[in-house]
């Protein structure tokens, strides 16, 4: 590829304050923008601040690219291949990069998703396959990098598949530069997660047996050390366990917990695990993850998400550097999402949840920030369509939280209405970003995303309302979002479709079957139909009866819930698009759901996608959903 080419997109603009681009006219947004894959994912500043890693979007295709930053024309660029996935890079000093990488491979007859370590340097001039002839399933999990500047890591990895003293994980550490490794910690029945600290000594694992869903800790305090059981869970009885994610010098530990009903972050003592001082804890929502501090030794910070999602920083400079970027972004939202070593050079991200948003670097011994990429460079800094936070009580008093997106070319009044559940279903939606739904706003929809019950990030209670509920009141939760808006003159409830993917998907079935008199048409993309298949599939994967547990408690009775035994029962029409490459819902399950519509002569329409995953990684398979979408709209639900 020529360097051209990522000169023009990675270019900066120069020393300035943090700029927005205005919407010059109302002019309709055209499909294939919104299709679009992100110009620049996951970008990672390298220990010394002079160079970006990120996977980028090129003439439709993703590649791994380095930039420097004094010298953009310089960058270089890697594509793994067509069939396998970079789903993951780290820095290793200044020089290598740790990246993880994934494929499907036939195993004994059976399609499996495999996971490898690649080391690379940072001119990606090659790749160091890192111990690839002793490896299983799993093997590409970092534990550790080395801070001296070496390309050291410790990482976790399944070292074949012949059995199953292969099959649990054993810890290694590795050279990058040249492959070799040497054995840190030997694999142990049923221990599948292994926990270090930052001096590289691997202090916890986590054992854990499918058959009588049992859980136990074992901790040492360096290596070389054995490991003794300091905790015990029984996961039949729901009972919890502390797990020590970063060990402090005087010997304790941070950890999450969620004993107050919300997961907060506690200090915990070792090897007891007593919780000690809360360190914090967000007003009605969980915490999502923990920032380590260079050294790995405490915390810096913990991502939380409320109606957005954003960072606390314990450490006071970078609390005060985000206190300066709030201030000088205005109306828009500023998230630090990566740093240097000594955190002195940083990378922001600046947008709003109707703007796609922009990339800047910060190097704080100077005033301004410098404009990096675009991260839609189409719309630039274009303004779109207002999202905001509202909230509704269910018919039976559960407070729902949810996202409303409101059409720009529009007025906001008895409009046609989507109601777009998310996947999951334990996992939210929040203020941001979402190329999905703007396009269905730009369309002149309005569009509300429900956090219904058994949502993630709303605290334990929260979580368990949605037991046995998924197609019941989970679907309740939804439906009564249309009087809601109704009661307040933003919806027409005569022109109401529901439309989501993998569990939102399903839910589109279950409104087409339960609730038709709701709704005049569904969309399902990746949705499942049949619960008691889906528990079939995800029996053959780690853990698998553990996963049929959790299913079977969120649906005790699977015929009753699964759209495919009730498609007698669809009085609207429905469009089906799976991908054919899903490995997490099999494609089976719209094929399965439109044989079972075709023969009960319902109306559907069905797509499938030959290269398409569950994740919409492909921008052709974006825009190709994007059009039916709106073709089918048009036809039953017109905006």
């Amino acid at each position: 590829m020529k360097s051209g080419i990522y000169a023009l997109v990675l270019s900066m603009t120069g020393a300035g304050p943090v700029v927005e681009t205005p919407a010059a006219d109302n002019a309709p947004v055209p499909v294939e923008v919104f299709a679009q894959l992100p110009a620049m994912e996951g970008p990672k500043l390298s220990p010394d601040g002079t160079q970006v890693a990120a996977r980028m979007a090129i003439s439709g295709k993703q590649y791994l690219v380095v930039t420097p930053l004094n010298n953009s024309s310089a960058a270089k660029a890697m594509r793994i291949g067509d069939k396998m996935d970079v789903n993951w890079w780290r820095w290793v000093g200044d020089k290598w990069l740790a990246v993880g990488i994934g494929a499907q491979d036939m195993i004994y007859g059976e399609e499996v998703y495999v996971t490898r370590l690649l080391g690379v340097p940072a001119d990606l001039s090659s790749t160091k396959r890192i111990d690839w002839p002793r490896s299983g399933i799993r093997a590409d999990e970092v534990l550790w990098t080395a801070k001296d500047g070496s390309p050291r890591i410790l990482f976790a990895k399944q070292t074949g598949i012949e059995s199953m003293d292969q099959v649990y994980p054993s810890v290694f550490e590795a050279d990058l530069s040249t492959g070799r490794v040497k054995t840190v910690a030997e694999g142990q029945r049923n221990v599948w997660n292994w926990y270090a600290d930052g001096q590289g000594q691997v202090r916890i694992g986590y054992r854990y047996n499918d058959e009588s869903r049992k859980a136990m800790l074992l901790y040492r305090d360096r290596n070389g050390e054995p490991f003794r059981t300091i905790a015990h869970a029984d996961r039949k009885h729901d009972e919890g366990m502390v797990v020590p994610l970063t060990f402090r010098p005087d010997g304790s530990a941070l950890a999450f917990d969620d004993s107050d009903g919300h997961d907060a972050l506690y200090e915990v003592s070792l090897p007891d695990l007593k919780l000690g001082k809360k360190m914090y804890a967000a007003q009605g929502y969980d915490l999502d993850g923990l920032i380590d501090n260079a050294a790995e030794t405490d915390a810096d910070g913990v991502n939380v998400t409320d109606t957005f999602g954003h960072t606390v920083w314990f450490n006071p400079t970078l609390k005060q550097i985000q206190d300066g970027v709030d201030k000088a972004v205005g109306e828009r939202r500023a998230r630090i999402v990566s740093w240097n070593g000594d955190r002195s050079k940083l990378l922001v991200e600046v947008g709003r949840p109707s703007q796609a948003g922009a990339l800047y670097y910060w190097d704080t011994s100077y005033g301004n920030m410098q404009h990096y990429a675009w991260n839609n460079d189409t719309l630039k800094g274009r303004v779109l369509s207002p999202v905001s936070t509202v909230h509704y009580t269910a018919r039976d008093g559960t407070p729902i939280e949810a996202v409303l997106t409101l059409p720009r070319l529009r007025a906001h009044k008895n409009l046609p209405l989507i109601v777009l559940p998310h996947g999951g279903p334990f996992a939210r939606d929040a203020e941001g970003w979402d190329w999905w739904v703007q396009y269905l706003a730009e369309l002149g929809y309005a569009v509300i995303q429900p956090n219904y019950r058994g949502s993630s990030g709303y605290g334990t209670d929260f979580a368990k309302k949605g037991e046995g509920e998924w197609g019941l009141k989970m679907q309740d939760d939804l439906d009564d979002a249309i009087p809601f808006l109704a009661k307040q003159g933003i919806a027409d409830p005569k022109r109401v479709c529901m439309i989501g993917a993998s569990y939102g998907g399903y839910a589109a079935m279950r409104a087409a079957q339960r609730n038709g008199d709701l709704y005049r048409c569904a969309v399902s993309y990746a949705g499942v139909s049949d619960l008691a298949a889906m528990q079939r599939y995800d029996g053959q994967f780690l853990f698998g009866k553990t996963r049929g547990d959790w299913l079977k408690k969120q649906a005790p009775d699977y015929r009753a819930v699964s759209p495919r035994f009730g498609a007698a029962g669809f009085s609207i029409p429905i469009l089906l698009v799976h991908g054919r490459e899903d490995k997490r819902v099999p494609v089976k399950q719209s094929r399965m759901m439109a044989d079972a519509l075709k023969a009960a002569d319902k109306p559907y329409d069905y797509i499938e996608q030959p290269l398409a995953d569950h994740h919409f990684t492909r921008g052709e398979d974006r825009l190709e959903f994007l059009k039916a979408m709106a073709a089918f709209l048009a036809k039953h639900n017109p905006a």
